[in-house]
This record gives C-alpha cells, structure tokens and sequence, in this order.
C-alpha cells in the first residue's frame, strides 16, 4: 500500500460522493424519489416491516457511510493501479471497468431478487459507473 497515491484515493472519493449529491438532487433525483418513494416527507412518515415500526437512519449517518464506501472502492482502485502501474488509458479502462463489469452487475443482482423497477436499476448503475470513471480521471490527473 506504500505506493497508493491517497490524496487521489481521497479526491476521488469526495469527487465520487459530490457527483452523486448532483446525480441524486439535481439530475434524477425526481425520477429517483418516484421509484423509491422516498422523499422530503419520508422522515415524518411512519414506516413499518412485518406490522412493526422501522427506525430510519439519520441523514447524516448516511452520507457519512455512502462515503466510506466510496472510499473504499477508490482505495480499492488506487491500489490496483498502485500495483499494477497502468498507462491513463489502461487506468480509465480499469475504472470504467469496475463500474460496468463489477458494481452493475453486484446491484442488478440484488435488484432482480428485490424486483426493483428497471428504470430505478439505470439510475443507480449509471451513477455508479460514472463515478468510477470519474474515480479513474482523478487518478490519472494526480498521478
């Protein structure tokens, strides 16, 4: 891990999470709010599993996990090309990569099981895909 450059691990994350506050807000976040039906009035609505009451996490506790796991994925791509030494074209192939051929596949899986709506499907792996390309522009850019 001597080698992994962290202030683009760091960057890129910030960059990561900053594109999502866009993607979720701004850009889809309409469409996004219709399919998961969660929106402004979520927190003051009563919500329950199984007949008993489900406590929600605080919005603050989630956008401090969100990101850690965005950190994660670009501590886990940093390290990659840390030990690999890629060329910025093999670095942004690797990223666009991970985020078509691992992280949508990982959630369409999971989307399949929950029967999510398709459309819902696009939004989350279109972010998440774009975000690792973005993940791996930062990479190259600090390198």
């Amino acid at each position: 891990m001597a080698n992994v450059n962290f202030l683009a691990v760091f960057l890129g994350a910030a960059a990561f999470f900053m594109l999502g506050v866009l993607w979720y807000t701004v850009l889809l976040g309409g469409a996004w709010g219709r399919l998961t039906g969660i929106g402004d009035e979520m927190a003051t609505r009563a919500s329950t599993l199984g007949g008993r009451p489900m406590r929600r996490n605080p919005t603050w506790l989630v956008m401090v996990l969100v990101f850690a796991f965005e950190l994660l994925i670009s501590l886990t791509l940093g390290h990659q090309y840390a030990m690999t030494s890629p060329s910025d074209r093999a670095k942004m192939m690797i990223a666009f990569g991970y985020g078509a051929m691992l992280l949508t596949p990982a959630i369409g899986i999971m989307y399949l099981f929950q029967m999510r709506p398709g459309k819902l499907f696009a939004i989350d792996a279109g972010y998440l895909t774009t975000g690792t390309v973005l993940l791996g522009a930062i990479h190259c850019w600090l390198h």
